[in-house]
């Protein structure tokens, strides 16, 4: 299976109809499907807080959300992470393109990349980190679940090797 098909199948496969997107070129093939599906809602934003914020309203509108982007804007994510999804218990299934990690060509990646895991950690997020297409549909899946259930976001780390 493709590494692109499988984050779709698992998007289609877990009923997510509504995306929020970040422009991201490891994820461009990715939101090219989403954009084409006409099941799916998608909106592009220009900054991921914005999507998230989005994201709360759609899923109060009775939508299954995802937001996709690169880790690297988690950081600009994080209050509205903790104070608006986390705080009203609203799920939340982020696929991020997991930037910095072995075989990142650009240098300013690496600090991000490097602290993403950690950052969700301690926000005390779930995360999975799919080395496989197989595995990424399945964690996929299942992370929305999880979501629901945990009533926060949980992610899906998508590090370069992935693809």
């Amino acid at each position: 299976m493709d590494s692109t098909q499988a984050i779709y199948d698992g998007l289609k496969d877990a009923e997510v109809d509504f995306i929020v997107s970040v422009p991201c070129v490891n994820l461009s093939k990715l939101l090219d499907m989403v954009d084409e599906d006409s099941e799916i809602t998608h909106i592009p934003v220009t900054r991921e807080e914005e999507g998230i914020g989005i994201c709360a309203g759609a899923y109060l509108g009775g939508k299954r959300t995802a937001i996709l982007m690169q880790n690297s804007g988690l950081g600009n994510s994080i209050n509205a992470l903790k104070s608006l999804m986390e705080l009203y218990e609203f799920p939340l299934l982020m696929i991020m393109s997991h930037r910095g990690t072995e075989g990142e060509s650009i240098c300013g990646q690496v600090p991000m990349g490097e602290s993403t895991p950690g950052i969700l950690e301690g926000m005390d997020f779930s995360y999975f980190t799919p080395a496989t297409p197989d595995e990424a549909y399945d964690n996929v899946r299942h992370a929305w679940e999880q979501s629901e259930d945990e009533g926060k976001p949980v992610s899906i780390l998508l590090e370069i090797s992935y693809w």
